[in-house]
């Protein structure tokens, strides 16, 4: 099931809405070992994450051309540690085992159809006291891009989502101009 359409653009004005080395760091990225994107996208922030952690990322989406557009990134970076995997992720899962990741992307995502279903999946895949990163356009229609105000979530929204399937203590964050962020940690021993 491909996610609804959000008026995702041309790769060079996508990247210009974002810093995702700095966006990483304040979702908590760091201390991360292995992490999973859904949707990578054209792997705005798999290749950033992948030069930020040691351990893999698995950069999960359902267009081919993404996956490929991924992978040529990795490869001119000469990073080992990307794992671009073409799957529909929406209706059958990640395919990775139970918590077996350290942190989960659910960047401009979360306008799906089914948002607790992907936040079920960020749960099953996370260890124990490991955190979810969730980042959307903020909730005004003056954004340049981003899905219809009409199925675009409120932060409030993904944080009711969150924790109706276990996630606690969610962090706001402000990402200037464009987007929202919060972290969330997964119910469960901390570090």
């Amino acid at each position: 099931m491909k996610v609804r359409e959000s008026g995702m653009p041309n790769e060079d004005m996508w990247k210009g809405f974002f810093r995702p080395k700095a966006i990483l760091k304040k979702l908590g990225l760091n201390g991360a070992r292995d992490v999973v994107d859904f949707g990578c996208g054209y792997g705005t922030f798999s290749i950033p994450a992948a030069k930020m952690i040691k351990g893999r990322v698995y950069a999960i989406d359902i267009e081919p051309n993404m996956i490929k557009e991924t992978k040529r990134k990795a490869d001119n970076n000469h990073l080992k540690n990307v794992e671009a995997i073409l799957r529909d992720f929406s209706s059958n899962g990640t395919g990775l085992e139970n918590e077996s990741v350290d942190y989960v992307m659910l960047f401009n995502i979360l306008h799906t159809k089914e948002p607790v279903k992907l936040l079920r999946e960020a749960y099953r895949v996370l260890r124990n006291g490991e955190r979810v990163g969730i980042m959307h356009w903020n909730y005004n229609p003056s954004t340049p891009r981003g899905p219809p105000m009409e199925i675009r979530p409120k932060p409030e929204q993904c944080i009711e989502w969150a924790s109706s399937v276990g996630f606690v203590d969610p962090k706001m964050q402000d990402l200037k101009p464009y987007h929202y962020g919060i972290v969330l940690t997964k119910q469960g021993e901390t570090k």
